[in-house]
């Protein structure tokens, strides 16, 4: 699953409306807004300290001279480190940021729901945004279905077409 920073405002209208909607958190109409914002911030930031992570596991297999494919076990250790959560453990880390962000907000009246019940709500939410990989590959398939896969020509056309796609989604 691949967040996309054009897919982050649906994300939090989602979420901010589905809590609101079902009587998780007491969201006065004009707040909602603030709501969303809040949790574009969140999702921002995990984004912004999610490349900043990339990196330092980047320069750091550069410095140790390692194999390249090692950078999700070094991008793994470099987020423990930080205590960031990656891969398998980013859903539960972004939701449990969302929470805390709702509890602190001062555009949220009252949080009703039990974490348990709002994040497993989350999760479904970003799940159902975050499987546009599957989609993209599907799509571009479906366009480049006259080369052969695992040659030279079908990887480029392939990127090229994924690139096009994207664009055409909004989610570059």
């Amino acid at each position: 699953m691949k967040l996309y920073k054009g897919k982050v405002p649906n994300i939090a209208r989602d979420i901010a409306t589905r809590l609101k909607r079902e009587s998780d958190c007491e969201i006065l109409d004009e707040q909602l807004a603030e709501v969303e914002a809040d949790i574009v911030a969140v999702i921002n930031e995990y984004m912004r300290r999610d490349s900043e992570i990339t990196e330092i596991a980047k320069d750091t297999i550069e410095r140790r001279g390692l194999d390249y494919l090692q950078f999700r076990r070094v991008k793994k250790q470099v987020s423990e480190q930080k205590g960031f959560g990656f891969g398998d453990d980013m859903l539960q880390y972004l939701t449990d940021q969302i929470l805390e962000c709702l509890m602190h907000s001062p555009n949220v009246e009252e949080v009703f729901s039990d974490d348990g019940t709002m994040r497993k709500k989350m999760v479904e939410i970003f799940k159902k945004h975050l499987d546009v990989d599957a989609e993209l590959d599907k799509e571009v398939r479906k366009r480049i279905k006259n080369l052969e896969e695992g040659t030279e020509a079908f990887d480029i056309e392939y990127a090229r077409i994924l690139q096009q796609v994207k664009r055409t989604k909004g989610l570059e």
